[in-house]
């Protein structure tokens, strides 16, 4: 396992997740505990950038850059010590919620509280393609005798449509697409399992028969008690999935390969983020102790859609990636 040195660039917060670079460099985090949106600024200082009430979770920037908030729908907590965690749905939990929020004035707006009838549950984590569209995770909810199935669903990012992909999963958690925008990747969490799906067309996946997964393949499931929480790709295609209870980032390539476990001061690091000028500086949420680090990475991270010059993001990476690119997959 590999321990690398790392900045804590906030502490105090409230289980923060979800780190976004904005495009004056400052960093967007939540803070599910408390409901709100926050920006780190260089020299650690920190403002509140929106409230949404509920959970807000996972998040990415938009076509119109404005950030587009998975909201979990809140939950009921637990102080150990220094440690927050959560325990339960909030007393006040009515189903969750995908929600637009004004990077310039804070102004949070519902796009979607449910699909086909059927209210969202706890919406996790967002990736963008580059059809004007997201994928996103529902977790699910447990209940104390009962548990709502997790999905995978497609949104517009103009609010027009809705749809659900993938059904049903345990409780799918990270969410993420190939440099070449052909292949999403789904972290299930309570397994540990990391799961790709075929994309035929904006969101519409080619499933595979049965025993698959719900139509996924498995690109890797790990042992003994580790649970999957979010997920990025860097610029080479291998998918870092940050892993609760192990407390590390799990480096997995295209083909199934594990190749590292990088160490974090945190049992529960939650989401990791790729940021600065050459993308090669991961800011990563450690939620239990309410911090935020950052730290060097091996390798670059891949620019998402509408994250800085869009001429270095997917849309010129989907034209030169190749799955034997990754590191590690050359052929013997």
């Amino acid at each position: 396992m590999t321990k690398p040195a790392i900045e804590i660039i906030a502490a105090g917060l409230h289980f923060p997740e979800g780190p976004v670079e904005l495009p004056d460099g400052s960093i967007a985090v939540v803070e599910i505990g408390r409901g709100r949106i926050l920006r780190i600024r260089e020299g650690r200082r920190q403002d509140v950038l929106a409230v949404t009430g509920g959970g807000p979770n996972g998040m990415a920037l938009g076509p119109d850059e404005a950030l587009y908030v998975c909201n979990n729908g809140g939950f009921s907590w637990a102080q150990e010590g220094d440690w927050l965690r959560p325990v339960g749905l909030a007393p006040d939990y009515s189903g969750g919620l995908i929600q637009k929020v004004d990077v310039a004035t804070g102004e949070v707006t519902t796009l979607y509280d449910q699909c086909d009838g059927r209210k969202l549950s706890g919406p996790n984590d967002i990736v963008f393609d580059d059809q004007g569209g997201f994928y996103f995770t529902d977790t699910g909810r447990v209940r104390e005798f009962q548990r709502d199935h997790g999905a995978v669903y497609y949104g517009k990012a103009d609010g027009s449509s809705i749809k659900r992909v993938v059904f049903p999963l345990l409780a799918p958690n990270g969410i993420g697409l190939s440099p070449d925008l052909k292949t999403l990747y789904v972290a299930d969490m309570e397994t540990a399992r990391l799961w790709s799906y075929a994309i035929v067309e904006a969101g519409v996946i080619r499933k595979r028969p049965f025993p698959s997964q719900s139509g996924g393949e498995l690109i890797i499931g790990l042992g003994g008690f580790q649970r999957f929480d979010s997920l990025k790709v860097t610029a080479s295609g291998n998918i870092c999935v940050p892993t609760l209870v192990t407390g590390c980032i799990t480096v997995v390539s295209p083909r199934g390969e594990l190749l590292d476990q990088v160490w974090m001061p945190d049992i529960y690091p939650t989401n990791l983020g790729f940021v600065g000028q050459d993308l090669q500086d991961a800011v990563v949420t450690l939620s239990l102790t309410g911090q935020v680090g950052r730290l060097r990475w091996p390798e670059k991270g891949l620019k998402l859609q509408h994250q800085g010059n869009p001429s270095q993001s997917h849309l010129v990476a989907k034209r030169v990636w190749k799955e034997s690119d990754a590191p590690g997959l050359q052929e013997n």
